[in-house]
């Protein structure tokens, strides 16, 4: 069988290329078509209006939107600030004077003297009372717990739990 081929051998390379491309194109001509209508059908229920977009912080200003914010401290170093929303200084209120708060523990020192007063009392009662045992037995019982009254009360610990707070302006 013989075959008989017209026309220059140079020019065929390109010719198939460019057919190849035309269909390409065609292809992307009638799949843009086809998204075309797609979306004209899905986008009748939708409501046309503005999208979210991203803003760069450089942009929006120095004001974050945050509780948090990047500043630089006394020696220029990066430091994340705290903004607390119910502070005075950000409603662009004054700021309120900080109240002072007074301890008393005059009570408690009242009771701790009144305390070693009566085991001084007791002490002598005792040393006078030598020659009566009975009574002499009753009040070392009664200067045994004043002591350990007193070893309870007459402590840190005892006189902050007991101290009485009053504000002043």
């Amino acid at each position: 069988m013989a075959m008989q081929i017209n026309g220059n051998y140079a020019y065929s390379g390109t010719d198939y290329a460019e057919r190849l491309q035309e269909k390409q194109d065609a292809l992307k001509a009638e799949k843009a078509k086809e998204a075309n209508k797609g979306t004209e059908a899905k986008g009748s229920g939708k409501l046309s209006g503005t999208q979210d977009e991203y803003i760069k912080s450089e942009n929006s200003g120095k004001a974050s939107a945050g509780l948090y914010r990047v500043g630089q401290d006394e020696d220029g170093n990066r430091k994340i600030f705290f903004d607390d929303p119910k502070a005075a200084h950000v409603d662009g209120k004054k700021e309120p004077k900080p109240e002072k708060c007074v301890g008393d523990t005059n009570a408690v020192e009242r009771e701790i003297r009144k305390l070693k007063e009566k085991k001084q009392e007791l002490e002598q009662q005792i040393q006078s009372a030598s020659g009566d045992v009975k009574k002499s037995k009753e009040l070392e019982k009664e200067l045994a717990q004043v002591e350990q009254e007193l070893s309870q009360k007459d402590n840190d610990s005892y006189r902050r739990q007991h101290t009485v707070f009053s504000q002043t302006k």
